[in-house]
């Protein structure tokens, strides 16, 4: 006979010689002996005292195991490396109900040695949880979250709609049950009621509460199961959430119902029971079909990415992996296809579909040596074009990943609510219980103190002021998105909607930031491709502009290396070649290296110095950006203050500013000298939004309260900022600054709503004037009322 033993964790029996043996504990797998661990070291050891000598499903007989998630192949897929050195993920947590699920979850991680950050998001349950590999693994992380009652799978928006609707398919089975049993109850109760006014005898009473508790039975305990699933372990984790007051309120009801029947007395609840139940239900299943609907703006972009393209190889068109594109590669995209790479066409033309990226419904027709960018789609156009750069640092996959971040970064105002929320439920069991005793003193009636008192507890509702923040959020979020504004932080939103102060750069910003040469002063003749490369070295506005002038009256022109090269902020560039003094710049650049000018314009100047020797000069213009007066005249309506700054000259400056019609501006500015009026502005106590688009902004765009950089802006001035601008246009700044003051004034009024519910409905229960059922009824409205004021909002907006 063989020598069978529990295993410490689920309580399972095996034989010894298969089980592992660690200080004098034995365990039938490595899932279990992983979770016992981490329930030890974590302090959840009252999790064994209370499950006694009930026996546990063991962790890989419910879910898959968990060092799957360890693997090379999930890391390469779902993980990647922040600028810290740290490793990111993001994980869908199943089992979440409310603001308290989020908290215990948030609770748990953070107490594990070597996680750096986790944040969850009560709208999605998307959690992002960034850790130190070399301390903890995400094997360990998942046992967690599995442990205290919970389960997470890597977020993969392709994967999300099955996901959703495996939910709404539990959802739609537990309400069939509560609606098709709550309607019966309801013509049962017909007659009680009726009889109730006509007389009916205490037997036939009897039978039609025995026929409303049977009925009443699944609808408590099959279709209220995910209360009482919530309610438990948030007490095992000592948590008083939303669920315990469902549960606790409807399973009193019951017991008291049963009660009742038994001994032939009084009346039975069993209706509102299911009542309660069925409306609660159904109120969670509209939520989370209203916050699904709200997130689907902000998924669109990432969801549907094929997992391979066609590339170019040996002469012959092959299919690739995405992942294995490297630079350089010659990508082939046919009409109807979308584009998964940046890359500058080489063969081939036709139109593009950017809307989902920029907001603008119009196609933008491409040819040769034109970028395209990743996420846009090919209308019509059969093109070959060589990658400029890999997947993961697309363009498409930027902005999946600042959009996946921006939904987990919460404002304060939703860190205030939280913190109220969750010490919300302890306040409304204790008032239920004093409601209780204050009506049994007074009226020495059981039934009707013990009714005020359940109807108490399921009024009041903690999801409406949990949800309050987060789906307004969502909103703006998602409103900024279809308009081509990428907020990288929702809390960006509530900080912009502060703002006093508008700093813009002048040329990409107010301007197109293209500019043209408009005349050639030549002082005697010179080998121009000393200039092309020079020019060439830059990616400043006015260097592509003198290198396109070059390259258009000479296709066959090419550059050289220098045996020096420097680059001047806000001056231009010097350059040293086979014993060459070579210099370009503006005028600023020829002072500080004593070369004198007679040559003055109050359009852009470009001078060309060989030697200390001025050369060559040029003259460049800039369009201003369409609507950009109607524009800058509309935030100053906001009662926000504008100033403009620009590198260029003050003639250039005054005619932007002039045109646009800003009043305050600055010339001549260095990288140094827009930082340092960014720390003024600071000190003048004002908050501040920073717009440029270059290398020569980064340092005021990190300094500002809130970085906003144009879609085309320079990569390293993109990734300091805060917000993007898609479509560089000036009304998507505007826009901006119209969304994140319409989101905070609806954060507010969700605040309110959820507040003045509860503080209106919570004394009108404890005075008994309302039932269990009208309570029901109410805390499901509150959550939807709530949901229903942001929806509102974003009608409003699309209609624009």
């Amino acid at each position: 006979m063989s020598d069978k033993i529990a295993c410490s964790h689920c309580k399972l029996e095996f034989d010894k010689s298969v089980m592992i043996e660690e200080n004098k504990h034995y365990f039938c797998c490595k899932g279990c002996q992983g979770v016992y661990h981490l329930l030890s070291d974590e302090g959840f050891n009252s999790f064994y005292e209370k499950v006694g000598s009930v026996t546990l499903a063991p962790p890989t007989a419910q879910y898959e195991d968990s060092s799957k998630f360890n693997a090379p192949a999930f890391y390469d897929r779902f993980v990647k490396i922040n600028s810290d050195g740290f490793h990111e993920v993001s994980l869908i947590i199943e089992g979440i109900h409310c603001s308290a699920c989020v908290w215990l979850n948030e609770k748990a991680l953070h107490k594990m040695d070597g996680i750096v950050e986790a944040n969850i998001n009560f709208t999605n349950n998307k959690a992002t949880i960034v850790w130190a590999d070399s301390v903890l693994k995400l094997s360990a992380i998942i046992d967690m979250i599995r442990a205290i009652g919970y389960n997470a799978y890597p977020y993969d928006a392709s994967m999300q709609e099955a996901h959703a609707n495996k939910e709404r398919k539990e959802y739609y089975l537990r309400m069939a049950v509560a609606i098709f049993a709550s309607m019966n109850i309801m013509w049962i109760a017909v007659a009680q009621y009726a009889g109730y006014f006509s007389g009916i005898t205490q037997e036939i009473k009897t039978i039609l509460n025995i026929s409303e508790g049977i009925l009443a039975t699944p609808v408590l305990f099959y279709s209220g199961w995910v209360f009482f699933r919530g309610a438990y372990f948030g007490l095992k984790n000592k948590v008083v959430n939303m669920d315990l007051l469902v549960a606790t309120g409807a399973s009193l009801t019951y017991i008291y119902s049963i009660y009742i029947t038994i001994l032939q007395r009084g009346e039975a609840y069993f209706d509102s029971v299911s009542m309660i139940i069925t409306f609660v239900l159904i109120g969670k299943f509209l939520e989370i079909l209203s916050k699904k609907n709200a997130a689907d703006t902000l998924d669109i972009i990432g969801k549907h990415i094929p997992n391979e393209v066609k590339i170019v190889k040996n002469a012959q068109i092959v299919s690739c992996k995405l992942s294995d594109v490297n630079i350089g590669d010659t990508v082939v995209v046919s009409s109807g296809e979308k584009v998964l790479l940046d890359g500058k066409i080489t063969k081939g033309s036709g139109s593009f579909d950017e809307s989902n990226l920029t907001g603008e419904s119009k196609p933008v027709f491409k040819t040769v040596h034109e970028n395209v960018i990743s996420g846009t789609t090919s209308i019509d156009a059969d093109i070959h074009f060589e990658a400029t750069k890999d997947f993961e640092h697309s363009t498409l996959s930027t902005l999946v990943s600042l959009l996946e971040s921006a939904i987990n970064k919460k404002p304060k105002i939703e860190q205030m609510a939280n913190r109220l929320s969750e010490h919300f439920s302890t306040v409304i069991l204790s008032l239920s219980f004093l409601t209780f005793i204050v009506w049994w003193l007074w009226t020495h009636d059981f039934e009707t103190s013990f009714m005020i008192g359940i109807s108490v507890i399921i009024i009041a509702c903690p999801c409406a002021l949990a949800l309050a923040t987060p789906v307004a959020t969502l909103v703006g979020l998602s409103l900024g998105a279809k308009r081509g504004i990428l907020f990288k932080e929702a809390a960006q939103l509530e900080t912009m909607a502060k703002v006093d102060t508008l700093v813009l750069d002048k040329t990409g910003t107010i301007t197109i930031g293209k500019p043209e040469v408009i005349k050639e002063y030549l002082y005697e003749q010179f080998d121009k491709t000393l200039l092309y490369s020079l020019v060439k070295s830059s990616n400043h506005p006015v260097a592509c502009g003198i290198a396109e002038y070059l390259k258009q009256n000479d296709e066959t022109i090419s550059t050289v290396m220098f045996d020096e090269l420097k680059q001047i902020s806000a001056r231009g560039i010097i350059a040293r070649y086979q014993n060459t003094d070579i210099l370009g710049g503006n005028l600023n650049l020829m002072i500080d290296n004593g070369i004198s000018t007679e040559y003055k314009s109050d359009k852009t100047l470009f001078y060309f110095a060989l030697n200390r020797q001025v050369i060559a000069v040029f003259e460049l213009s800039d369009k201003i950006k369409e609507n950009a007066h109607d524009v800058i005249q509309n935030i100053y309506k906001l009662g926000i203050k504008i100033i403009m700054l620009t590198g260029d000259n003050k003639h250039s400056a005054i005619k932007v500013a002039s045109a646009v019609g800003i009043d305050d501006y600055l010339f001549e500015q260095t990288p140094q000298d827009k930082s340092a009026l960014i720390t003024q502005l600071h000190n003048e106590g004002r908050t501040v939004v920073m717009v440029g688009d270059g290398i020569n902004d980064i340092l005021a765009l990190a300094k500002a309260d809130i970085g906003i950089v144009m879609g085309s802006g320079s990569d390293i001035a993109i990734d300091v900022s805060d917000v993007v601008l898609l479509n560089n246009s000036l009304q998507s700044l505007e826009d901006a600054f119209k969304i994140s003051r319409t989101t905070f004034t609806l954060i507010k009024q969700n605040l309110f709503i959820s507040l003045l519910y509860n503080a209106v409905t919570i004394p009108l229960a404890m005075a008994g004037y309302v039932i269990p059922l009208v309570a029901a009824i109410s805390m499901s409205v509150s959550s939807l009322l709530v949901v229903g004021n942001s929806m509102r909002i974003r009608t409003k907006w699309n209609k624009k």
